[in-house]
């Protein structure tokens, strides 16, 4: 299973690495790295409680996080795909070529759109064709980018 990146600071830091794998509307970052642990919890000020109550004290033992394995973050930024469904379609096509991918090496993993498909071609904002297209553009791409990321 690959885990999501969610953290605007592993996104910066994985988009600073070099791209490893690009397509005509696609290019892959990947840096050997886990994702940043969350910040501590804002504390409250005096005299204020929950209103549910304390919140219970629970620490992340420091081995137990961030677990090693594949991270995976998508980027789809609207000037490329104008449409909520558009977008959406390609994150889904993005995560479904990520796990497809046997052998992808453990690390954090960013896909972006770098370029918009051609509206002539694709009428519809999440017709079959569009995804047919964007998906096997990725499972390609995946594939190259897994390959040279194991080679190095």
């Amino acid at each position: 299973m690959i885990g999501r990146i969610v953290r605007s600071v592993d996104f910066e830091r994985v988009l600073g690495s070099p791209i490893r794998a690009r397509s005509a509307h696609f290019a892959v970052h990947f840096l050997l790295s886990c994702p940043s642990m969350p910040g501590k919890p804002i504390p409250m000020p005096q005299g204020q409680e929950l209103s549910t109550g304390k919140a219970p004290e629970r620490g992340v033992a420091v081995d137990e996080w961030p677990a090693p394995g594949r991270w995976l973050g998508t980027v789809v930024p609207k000037r490329h795909a104008r449409r909520a469904v558009t977008r959406n379609l390609l994150k889904r096509q993005i995560r479904q070529a990520a796990e497809a991918q046997r052998g992808l090496p453990q690390g954090l993993w960013v896909v972006r759109l770098r370029n918009g498909f051609e509206r002539e071609r694709f009428h519809s904002a999440g017709s079959t064709g569009l995804r047919n297209e964007a998906g096997l553009e990725l499972a390609h791409l995946m594939s190259e980018a897994a390959q040279r990321v194991a080679a190095l």
